[in-house]
């Protein structure tokens, strides 16, 4: 392998990208150059077409560490990696621009581009991405989506001491903040050279759109505060989703909720999560109507899904905004101890709202999902949360995007399943005595019933079957109404308390 040649082979597919214009050439020669500790550049002619730029970063990771310039590690490679594409990299006044100059021409065209250049740069891994185990499985609610997620790889014993010996600091303050745009990072944060944020203006206040590293569904974006200030759902919640989904009609966004349990994995900064992929939800119907005579214009209905939403549809934003407010007050001091719901404890508060916003055409829609975190002596980990009996599965908190419909699965999976598999495909009675997959025993006893002469070319799409039959139950699980005639009457009346 030439490391000249590598220059060069990045070099021709950052120009292709648009990462950068051919009058930049020798700047950015002159940067790896640097980087890798080269003393010349030889232009060459380049013709290859990739897709990505993995290939060539795993080029020159391989000769970094023959070097000595890293440690063969996960993290000292992404940091390298990351250092290198950092190069090749428009700043982001000029990704502004470009951004605004195609937005002017089209909303689409303006996330399409900024979408292309977010995998270009490697700041969406998509080798990575690629690896993950996706399917759908049918349901009565719709098409549910499952990913087994395999595009954080394990962290090296190496890599966890150093992170150890970084000296503890508050910048940036967490992995969300409008700061982290160009870090460099270190063995206990990653790299965010190729990092770039588009500034909006959501009800009047500053805000930033950047794509998710991790991209578990078609164009996952982020939309974050520009302080850091705690999640809270409140009426300009509803405000800025609405917002963003007038500038951007192709999308849509939502937020996780406010509290521990029922909230998502950072609730210590403000933010949403959207992009453009159509889940089961929102393509699940409404099953009942309701009427709020002082809001003519908005429709409302419960929506036949395994967690308690209703959904509020109309033109005007204003009227939408101002009766989800007034859904969200009264459900946070709402209690029916004939079902379990109990508004606080203790003076801890329980409920609140996971809501998420989309367009229909002219239509606005708000889907508001009625969540409680309520723990118990029998569900310590929370009432309205996945049950002991599917943690095999799945036993992580329930975000926005699982209740929209779409399970995010641990890596462990993948060889638990083929194990669980193989001893179906034999008939084995028990799988208890497996330390391997005893977790599965009790799951596995129910397959074994059900299929008994499962053969080897169909024991995967019978355990694809099965686990998103689990992550149907997980969602209702998760809902504060149960899906019983004793449940939706509960659920019926709250929301008659309102009309």
């Amino acid at each position: 392998m030439s490391i000249n040649t590598e220059i060069n082979r990045l070099l021709h597919f950052a120009k292709q990208r648009g990462l950068m214009n051919e009058e930049d050439t020798y700047y950015t020669a002159n940067r790896l150059l640097d980087v890798l500790h080269v003393e010349e550049f030889v232009p060459e002619e380049i013709s290859e077409m990739l897709e990505t730029a993995a290939p060539i970063l795993q080029d020159m990771l391989a000769y970094a560490v023959a070097q000595g310039l890293i440690e063969d590690t996960v993290s000292e490679r992404d940091l390298f990696d990351t250092r290198i594409m950092d190069c090749v990299m428009p700043r982001p006044s000029e990704v502004i621009r470009r951004f605004n100059s195609d937005y002017a021409r089209a909303p689409k065209a303006a996330t399409d581009n900024f979408y292309k250049l977010s995998i270009a740069s490697n700041y969406i891994r998509k080798d990575r991405i690629d690896k993950n185990i996706v399917w759908q499985t049918a349901t009565e609610y719709g098409n549910l989506d499952i990913t087994i997620n395999l595009s954080k790889p394990e962290k090296d014993p190496r890599d966890i001491a150093k992170a150890k010996l970084v000296k503890s600091g508050s910048y940036p303050k967490c992995l969300l903040c409008r700061e982290n745009e160009g870090y460099a990072g270190h063995a206990g944060h990653p790299a965010r050279q190729t990092h770039r944020l588009i500034p909006l203006r959501l009800a009047g206040h500053r805000w930033f759109l950047q794509y998710s590293p991790y991209t578990y569904y078609n164009e996952h974006c982020i939309v974050l505060n520009r302080k850091h200030i705690p999640m809270k759902v409140s009426r300009k919640s509803f405000e800025n989703l609405l917002d963003f989904v007038t500038i951007f009609p192709h999308y849509f966004l939502g937020s996780n909720a406010d509290l521990p349990i029922v909230g998502g994995s950072i609730l210590s900064h403000d933010h949403y999560q959207g992009g453009r992929y159509t889940f089961a939800m929102a393509k699940a119907p409404i099953e009942k109507g309701y009427v709020f005579k002082d809001y003519p214009s908005i429709k409302a209905g419960r929506v036949k899904w395994p967690m308690s939403t209703l959904r509020l549809t109309g033109e005007d934003r204003e009227a939408l905004a101002e009766l989800a407010e007034k859904i969200l007050v009264a459900w946070r001091s709402y209690s029916d101890a004939s079902v379990g719901i109990l508004a606080e404890s203790d003076g801890e508060p329980h409920n609140t709202i996971t809501p998420i916003a989309r367009r229909r055409g002219s239509l606005y829609e708000l889907d508001l999902v009625l969540r409680n975190n309520r723990t118990s002596a029998e569900h310590p980990l929370g009432i309205f949360h996945p049950h002991a009996e599917v943690h095999h599965i799945k036993k992580e908190n329930i975000g926005l995007i699982e209740v929209m419909g779409l399970a995010v699965l641990p890596a462990r999976l993948k060889e638990e399943m083929r194990l669980v598999g193989e001893e179906l495909v034999k008939g084995t009675p028990d799988i208890a005595g497996i330390e391997s997959i005893a977790k599965h025993g009790d799951w596995y006893k129910e397959l074994v019933a059900k299929y008994p002469q499962v053969t080897a070319a169909q024991v995967e799409d019978v355990l694809k079957e099965e686990i998103g039959q689990v992550f149907k139950t997980v969602l209702t699980h998760a809902g504060v109404y149960k899906r019983d005639e004793e449940g939706l009457e509960a659920f019926d009346r709250f929301v008659e308390s309102l009309t």
